[in-house]
């Protein structure tokens, strides 16, 4: 019988980071979106940790109360000066909710160039940008960049997928499916992985109970309709073992919902082998390459491509794209998969702070500066205790 859910951890909460000021920062795309961050900080730095999201996920997945989670990591190993994007991806803005025609070019070219913009704008010229991105995150961050849509990146922990997108075959049938039957046909203008909790009777409430026929690994209709909208497997996006039984049932509120054109995006980039424009004929997007591995060999950031040995959704990406990379610079990157892990939870599982996160400082400790002179640039006030900007 499957499970109804109940909510225990309160939706957006900030109760996972305590004892640091948290400051919200809102921005505008180049594309006139309103997107925001916020700003984790217990004192000034000249190394920032910058995180990102994936597809239909947002801040929270970094900052769950129920497990020893990143922010709170990183502050407490030397990084004290850590910020999240919500980027248009992010379940905490409506875009995903209506049939929008984003790819992850426009993402690339208007998302983190303005993003970057605002932290430099206060954390100032001579910090040092780190950035940690998961899943579609991860692979539109790396167009950005590679794409030379942002500069001044000191290092870059890309997880499960990069510039390679490899899904495997069940994965491709959707990829090629769901947008056409799903949105063309039967009229959805979005996935939900909180389908089956949906008011009354919906198309998302009826794809949820065809989830949890096929998919009997568990008791939570949010898993099953995850395993259904990303990957292949019982369950595809992580292991249940990983996960603490609270974050297992709330995966309606940590994922929420997606429209079906980034799918389109990346069907193209598994098509091509790599990540590609999707449309070369938009003249806002003139400036990023049709291939994002043109200027591959200009690109001095160094990667980090992380993976977990069970990846269900994005397979090998990361492999073979630091293979690649490796023909093209060898030594500048690097590559870690880590057993026992899949997709999702190498950020969400209860142990991370064990088998994951030290991979993660490791790597920040390797390329943060040495300099021991403090900060010339004089960081802007704190607001006067905004509501709902600090964590208790």
């Amino acid at each position: 019988m499957l499970k109804p859910y109940h909510r225990q951890i309160p939706l957006y909460t900030l109760e996972g980071v305590r004892d640091a000021h948290v400051s919200p920062h809102a921005f505008t795309s180049g594309d006139k979106l309103g997107l925001s961050m916020l700003r984790f900080q217990r004192e000034p730095s000249e190394d920032v940790v910058l995180i990102i999201h994936g597809l239909t996920t947002s801040t929270d997945m970094f900052i769950m109360p129920e497990h020893y989670n990143l922010v709170s990591y990183l502050l407490d190993h030397g990084f004290p000066d850590v910020w999240t994007l919500d980027f248009r991806m992010s379940n905490r803005f409506p875009y995903n909710l209506q049939r929008q025609r984003f790819d992850m070019d426009d993402i690339a070219a208007f998302d983190f160039p303005a993003a970057i913009a605002e932290l430099r704008a206060q954390v100032g010229p001579d910090a040092r940008i780190h950035v940690i991105c998961h899943c579609l995150g991860a692979v539109s961050f790396m167009m950005s960049l590679f794409g030379r849509a942002v500069t001044g990146i000191t290092s870059v922990i890309a997880n499960s997928v990069a510039l390679t997108p490899r899904v495997p075959n069940w994965s491709k049938v959707k990829l090629w499916m769901a947008p056409f039957f799903l949105e063309q046909l039967a009229g959805m203008p979005y996935l939900n992985a909180a389908g089956a909790e949906e008011g009354g009777l919906s198309r998302n409430k009826l794809l949820a109970k065809v989830a949890g026929l096929i998919h009997r690994e568990c008791d939570v209709p949010a898993c099953h309709t995850l395993s259904l909208m990303w990957g292949t497997g019982f369950p595809a996006l992580y292991s249940h073992e990983n996960l603490q039984p609270v974050t297992h049932e709330r995966g309606g509120d940590l994922y929420g919902a997606t429209g079906f054109h980034y799918y389109r995006h990346v069907r193209k980039m598994v098509k091509a082998g790599g990540a590609v424009k999707y449309d070369r004929r938009k003249s806002s997007l003139s400036h990023l390459p049709d291939d994002y591995f043109q200027y591959a060999k200009d690109i001095q950031t160094p990667v980090l491509f992380y993976t977990g040995a069970d990846n269900h959704v994005f397979t090998d990406s990361n492999i073979v794209c630091h293979q690649r990379l490796e023909t093209l610079v060898p030594g500048r990157h690097a590559l870690r998969v880590v057993s026992g892990y899949g997709h999702q939870d190498v950020f969400m599982g209860k142990d991370c702070h064990r088998d994951v996160f030290p991979h993660f400082v490791s790597w920040l400790e390797k390329h943060r500066g040495t300099r021991s002179r403090p900060l010339r640039f004089v960081p802007s006030p704190r607001p006067a205790e905004p509501p709902s900007a600090h964590a208790h």
